[in-house]
């Protein structure tokens, strides 16, 4: 279909071609009158869309229809995996995870649509497989699963990945067998990697051990933020949502302190337009955050808002707590790049009143950084530690801080 616009003289301007494909459409235009000739079409790139809508955990149905009404996700007869972010085992309300009514919305919204089949995984930042189960239960997300979870770390491939960390990488089957991916982050800080959103999310995929031998390969956050994206790549995912009814501030992926006065879903067919909205939105410049310009550079997306079309309002949170990393992101200080580069000063340090001597931190850490002290506290070898911050992701009690 051929339109041509038109200036309020009547003059022609340009003519443009919508054209439609497998379902996917976007716009033409013909740079001349010669549009017969080779080279003469030039393509009228379309935004990438974010989604801003209001939401709370007992209406959020209503959001996640809306996303689904205004990106139109195409999901008929074809085999969806929904992939929440399922870090650790906690309550629902700690905020560390998916909240099981967003994910139970989206599951219930994906069978409406007439799937061929569903599965619902993820592999939790944890080193031992049958912790999959575990995390599911006790966080809520097995329930809301509604019977389609799948353990997607029993069953993997060996793919090639990016030679200066590591030669090949274990991928859960089920990501490679997916015909739809839905990614369902959560909005929440990281001490490495500044936010936790849509690309970060897809570090799940990996399942087992790699999580660790990754953050060691990668040896300092700037290289880190770098692998973060190669994994991203393995599988890019096809749809996001994200739980950003209550968010989290300070020093995430695991901390206590929470924002119970964000209210929204966030939506979107791109991760990194999403994650600079996210990014934004936490007071921080998504163009300081390496990941966002690796993903850039990889023609994954653009985190530049005057590329972006924000569905709803996009303004900062008042007094929003970065972590470390991200304090010095916002102020733009260039000390920041010499740390990224060489190895991070921030340490591991143990609240020794919320610590009870489990042990959990010392047996799963990669480079053996850590060991139980005199007192039935693990203490830490600064030398050996890569700042993977492993440990605080997995200490149950919240007791480890990074300084």
């Amino acid at each position: 279909m051929i339109f041509s616009i038109v200036s309020a003289n009547g003059a022609l301007e340009r003519k443009v071609a919508l054209w439609k494909i497998n379902g996917a459409s976007g716009w033409m235009a013909f740079r001349d009158e010669a549009p017969d000739k080779r080279g003469e079409w030039e393509e009228i790139m379309p935004k990438p869309r974010v989604m801003i809508h209001p939401a709370s955990y007992e209406n959020v149905r209503d959001a996640v229809d809306k996303a689904f009404e205004l990106f139109r996700p195409d999901v008929r007869g074809k085999k969806v995996l929904i992939k929440p972010n399922a870090l650790r085992a906690s309550d629902s309300r700690e905020a560390i995870v998916t909240h099981p009514a967003v994910l139970r919305a989206v599951v219930e919204k994906v069978e409406s649509l007439g799937p061929a089949s569903i599965i619902v995984g993820d592999n939790p930042g944890v080193f031992d497989y049958g912790a999959n189960e575990e995390v599911f239960n006790k966080t809520g997300l097995m329930d809301a699963s509604k019977g389609y979870f799948k353990n997607i770390g029993d069953d993997s491939v060996k793919v090639p990945f990016n030679e200066e960390f590591m030669p090949v990488v274990s991928l859960s089957k089920a990501v490679l067998d997916a015909d739809f991916i839905i990614s369902l982050p959560r909005f929440k800080t990281h001490g490495l990697t500044v936010l936790s959103g849509a690309i970060k999310n897809s570090y799940g995929i990996l399942p087992g051990a790699q999580k660790a031998m990754l953050h060691k390969a990668a040896g300092n956050p700037y290289r880190f933020h770098e692998a973060v994206v190669d994994v991203f790549k393995l599988r890019v995912p096809d749809f996001f949502v994200m739980d950003a009814v209550v968010g989290m501030e300070g020093n995430g992926p695991a901390s206590p302190d929470l924002r119970d006065d964000i209210g929204l879903l966030l939506a979107s067919d791109n991760a990194v337009a999403m994650d600079a909205v996210v990014a934004t939105m936490m007071g921080c410049d998504p163009g300081k955050l390496r990941f966002l310009q690796k993903a850039k550079e990889a023609g994954l997306g653009d985190y530049d808002l005057s590329m972006l079309d924000v569905i709803g309002e996009l303004k900062p949170i008042p007094n929003f707590r970065l972590p470390p990393l991200g304090g010095e992101a916002v102020i733009g200080n260039p000390a920041l790049l010499e740390m990224m580069f060489a190895r991070t000063k921030l340490r591991p340090q143990v609240d020794s009143e919320k610590c009870i001597g489990c042990g959990l931190c010392v047996d799963h850490c990669a480079v053996s950084a850590l060991s139980m002290g005199s007192a039935n506290t693990p203490v830490v070898d600064a030398d050996s530690c890569i700042t993977c911050f492993c440990c605080q992701e997995m200490c149950p009690e919240k007791a480890i801080i990074l300084k």
